[in-house]
């Protein structure tokens, strides 16, 4: 069985961070064979047509050979029941990390404990898995301390992804700038 693998995929929003996300989970797939998991944070939360939208145009774009999973806030729980050796791509961190905050209501540390031990198993199970999410640290600074919150929670799970992950990938413009392991 192939070594795990952990790569963090992140830009702005609509940069280009899931089709370089496919693509390298294409990649890795192929190299290490088993099976292809596509677990999606955001499926079941199409709260308008605009993200509807994006969601189906995200399901045709992937194309078929995917098992998809909507994984609860403990996203080791899906791990968990994957076979091992799978590649993974969970997409987004971002409305994980909401969802985390907002509607589950969990401090800080208990999402940061929550990434940690979804990364765990991904290694425990000899996973590649690669997680996507958007770089709001780039956006105008919010005025609001519930927004600060959340910036600053989303910006300690990355920095703990990326301290994780074998790689890490910024998309710009569609092109992928590699600032950690581009080499493998």
């Amino acid at each position: 069985m192939a070594a795990p693998m952990i790569a963090f995929v992140s830009g702005g929003a609509r940069s280009g961070k899931s089709g370089v996300a496919e693509a390298l989970v294409d990649e890795w797939q192929s190299a290490r064979g088993g099976a292809r998991f596509y677990l999606a944070t955001a499926t079941a939360r199409a709260g308008d047509d605009e993200m509807a939208a994006r969601i189906a145009r995200h399901r045709r774009e992937r194309g078929d050979g995917w098992l998809t999973l909507e994984p609860p806030l403990a996203f080791a729980e899906a791990l968990a029941a994957m076979p091992p050796g799978s590649t993974v791509l969970l997409d987004c961190l971002t409305l994980w990390a909401s969802r985390v905050m907002f509607e589950a209501g969990f401090s800080q540390a208990e999402g940061r404990a929550m990434l940690a031990a979804g990364l765990d198993e991904a290694r425990r199970r000899d996973f590649a898995l690669v997680v996507v999410s958007n770089d709001l640290n780039e956006e105008l600074l919010p005025r609001d301390a519930l927004v600060w919150r959340y910036l600053a929670f989303l910006q300690a799970l990355h920095r703990d992804l990326a301290a994780a992950s074998n790689r890490v990938i910024e998309v710009v413009a569609g092109r992928a700038i590699d600032w950690k392991g581009g080499d493998s």
